[in-house]
């Protein structure tokens, strides 16, 4: 009996470190085995964490009689929306990364997996027309990748672009550059004058608390082989504030800045292994992906398909906009509830 109870005791060390490495290998993300032989907890979550992704249903096109695209935003100051928001990360002056020990913020998983290289970024606009042209990034026109095999952290052209997209440059320094002696270092420009040699400006790097909002577009239909009314996510954007800057440095919000976008179906098999909290039952967290699958959050749609492409809020403001946003979610509820009525 006494041998059979070692037995056990080393099959359970011995399964509790390889869950650990499994696991990390998996997302690289937080576990509750956080060191060798300790479970942070009654039982190892191991359901996220390992579960396989739930493919789409196919659709055959023919059987898609009718869909809308639609555009909408997450808005993540919205009580059901704040398990994408928190737990928020930091990074140090020196350039730690720190974060959450339990669970990671949306913003988290996917910083971490672009810098990774697991997710291709869209540029939000035409590169080429650095910033000045259309808005259209949803269209996943403009892939920003690096060289065949390198990520972020091996491809230094690589790393320079994405600065524009995961961060932006801080305020430049008013203290120059010295050499040896102490003096201040003066360069010499095209033009035959002079000026002092400043340090490179810092990246100030976004983190979850940055992040105000998520859109997504997304296409509804109705697929009459299954009789269902259902939706697909296209693709994903995080957004930030855009502030602007006057010539006394003082800083004002002007807007919304999409930051890049996501082919969704590739962020599935990513989101697939994050836990998202549960306020109501620690036992039953959910992964990023059902919390998409299951529509737990809340949006408003600022766009549809319609004649002159144009936004909601370019004829319609205020609380007309939400009005005109429900209107077009209600459109959608008749079609499905239209099919069953006789």
């Amino acid at each position: 009996m006494k041998s059979l109870f070692i037995g056990v005791v080393g099959v359970f060390f011995i399964g509790t470190t390889g869950f650990s490495q499994q696991q990390e290998e998996i997302n690289g993300g937080p576990v509750n085995v956080p060191t060798e032989g300790i479970i942070d907890g009654v039982f190892i979550q191991e359901h996220i964490p390992t579960k396989r992704m739930i493919p789409y249903e196919h659709v055959r096109e023919a059987d898609a009689i009718w869909s809308k695209r639609v555009w909408e935003y997450i808005d993540l100051r919205e009580k059901i929306n704040l398990p994408m928001y928190y737990p928020l990360d930091e990074i140090t002056p020196y350039g730690t990364w720190v974060k959450n020990s339990t669970r990671w913020s949306l913003w988290t998983v996917i910083r971490q997996h672009v810098l990774n290289g697991d997710l291709r970024v869209f540029s939000p606009y035409d590169p080429l027309s650095f910033g000045l042209g259309k808005m259209d990034g949803y269209e996943l026109k403009y892939p920003v990748d690096p060289e065949p095999g390198l990520t972020f952290y091996t491809d230094s052209v690589f790393r320079d672009a994405m600065t524009y997209y995961l961060g932006q440059l801080g305020p430049q320094s008013d203290i120059p550059l010295t050499d040896d002696y102490g003096d201040p270092i003066v360069i010499t420009l095209p033009d035959g004058t002079q000026e002092f040699k400043y340090p490179p400006r810092d990246t100030l790097w976004y983190t979850s608390k940055d992040i105000i909002q998520y859109r997504i577009k997304e296409d509804w239909f109705f697929d009459k082989e299954r009789s269902v009314l259902d939706v697909r996510i296209i693709a994903l954007a995080p957004v930030v504030y855009k502030v602007d800057e006057d010539a006394n440095g003082v800083k004002s919000i002007s807007g919304t800045k999409e930051l890049f976008w996501l082919y969704f179906p590739h962020c599935r098999f990513v989101f697939n292994n994050y836990f998202v909290y549960n306020d109501k039952n620690d036992a039953q967290w959910m992964s990023f992906d059902d919390l998409f699958w299951k529509r737990r959050f809340n949006s408003v749609m600022y766009k549809e398909s319609n004649t002159y492409d144009r936004d909601i809020d370019t004829y319609r403001a205020g609380v007309d906009a939400l009005h005109e946003s429900e209107q077009i979610k209600n459109e959608i509820r008749n079609i499905e509830h239209d099919v069953w009525s006789f």
